[in-house]
């Protein structure tokens, strides 16, 4: 069996190559994402592994004529890969995962960051500005946290905050008895109405997409904080800067964002970013972002790499 890894990272290597050794699997990589060139030149490889690249009906095309059956994402995330077309052509999708604390944990930074105006106090810092006007902070025990989305990730955020003392309303189409413990599940107008701190861990689907957007933030307690560490997608961008911009809502705190793709994960430090969204969220002092690395830990790292290889055997084991 041939394994071809795209995107290859040096932080990834210790991880792949031990695996790999480990199972008896050989493996080739590059550090270049999957284009139609690269992937034409692709001999005898029946399963790939990518990171975040969009897979787009031309990129399956071209992997379906150099022979691929399995494509592994090293992420959760599947949405960058047009599943249903792939599944059309007889290659089959998997993704992978990695312990739901390492996303949970970032959320609940996030949300002391943003109640506490750590990003205003850290910029006044760096300049030399001690003063006390302005940032002025809430307790996150005083506060109603909504939890939108309540799988794995959304039961840890809920752990975690439980010793914190905060009242936790909950949504999810499934509902869970361990949320129920320690958090009231309601319907989501009820969660947006009634939060002072939203917080997002659903997946990218056509339902999920925009669920936050104009009406849903008309819907939201004045001076309420987003905090999504999930997808980009499930927040209307330009809604959540109006939002922002007429303070309705008081803060927002992003690891994730739309068209973010072509940016993240780049150093792009000398050239002008083509992204109006981001340039202007970056520009507000109650707006937190970093750059898709929730994620991004030793643990997680190794995780994604070992789990990728380990479905890619499986697949070819019809397993």
């Amino acid at each position: 069996m041939k394994i071809f890894v795209f995107n290859y990272r040096e932080d990834e290597r210790p991880f792949f190559e031990t695996y790999c050794k480990r199972i008896g699997v050989s493996y080739d990589y590059t550090e270049e994402a999957p284009t139609i060139a690269s992937i034409s030149a692709l001999n005898g490889y029946q399963a790939v592994s990518v990171v975040t690249t969009p897979i787009d009906r031309m990129l399956i095309d071209a992997f379906y004529d150099a022979g691929v059956q399995f494509i592994s994402t090293r992420t959760m995330g599947m949405d960058h890969i047009d599943i249903s077309y792939a599944r059309e052509k007889g290659i089959e999708v998997g993704n992978v995962a990695y312990e739901p604390n390492i996303v949970a944990e970032y959320a609940v930074m996030l949300m002391l960051m943003a109640s506490r105006n750590v990003q205003t106090i850290m910029k006044r810092f760096d300049g030399q500005d001690f003063s006390l006007a302005g940032v002025r902070g809430k307790t996150l025990s005083n506060l109603t946290v909504g939890i939108i989305g309540t799988g794995k990730i959304g039961q840890k955020v809920i752990a975690l905050l439980a010793p914190f003392g905060c009242q936790m309303l909950a949504y999810d189409v499934y509902e869970n008895d361990f949320v129920k413990q320690h958090a009231t599940y309601k319907t989501l107008n009820d969660v947006l109405a009634e939060s002072d701190l939203i917080t997002l861990h659903l997946p990218s689907t056509p339902e999920s997409t925009h669920m936050i957007n104009r009406q849903s933030i008309a819907e939201m307690k004045t001076g309420a904080v987003i905090v999504n560490t999930a997808r980009g997608t499930l927040v209307d961008t330009m809604a959540l800067i109006e939002g922002l911009e007429t303070k309705k809502l008081g803060g927002a705190a992003l690891d994730v964002l739309e068209e973010e793709a072509y940016l993240f994960y780049k150093d792009l430090k000398s050239e002008p970013i083509d992204h109006r969204a981001l340039n202007i969220l970056r520009s507000m002092p109650n707006v937190i972002l970093t750059p898709h690395t929730a994620f991004y830990t030793r643990e997680a790292v190794r995780q994604m790499a070992e789990n990728s290889i380990a479905s890619c055997v499986a697949f070819m084991k019809k397993e």
